[in-house]
Parts: structure tokens; sequence; C-alpha cells
């Protein structure tokens, strides 16, 4: 493992792709886990239901697992 699930607003296929690769090596180069148990998911939320979608139901609950919250480091 690890599993990463990203939420953000529309982007272009590429820009989608360049994230994912760049997480993904992080991942193998930073954490050290083999390709194989790399999980990434990427979900494209509506600006308009982001607070709704995203804010009140995931970072609100979860503000004390945020590494970074609304641009702050909390490390």
């Amino acid at each position: 493992m690890p599993y990463v699930a990203i939420k953000g607003k529309p982007k272009t296929p590429e820009i989608r792709k360049k994230l994912v690769e760049r997480i993904n090596q992080a991942l193998l180069e930073i954490w050290g886990c083999p390709q194989e148990a790399i999980s990434i998911s990427l979900e494209e939320i509506d600006p308009d239901k982001w607070e709704e979608t995203v804010v009140k139901t995931e970072i609100e609950p979860n503000t004390e697992k945020m590494y970074i919250l609304k641009g702050e480091k909390k490390f």
C-alpha cells in the first residue's frame, strides 16, 4: 500500500496524468514501496459543489489528519 485519493476541479487529461505520475514517483522514491502496492484515484469535482461535497464531508471532519490545510503546513 499506499492509496492516495485526489479530488479537485476538472483539469485536462495531460495535467491529470502528470500529477498522478509525480505522486507515483514520490511514493516509489520516498515511501519506498513497490509499484504494485500503489493505488491512486483522481475524482473531479464541480467547483460549485466543492464546499458541500468535499469541505463539509471530508476536510472539516478530518482536520487533525491534514498535513496541509488551506495552504498552511500543519507539520
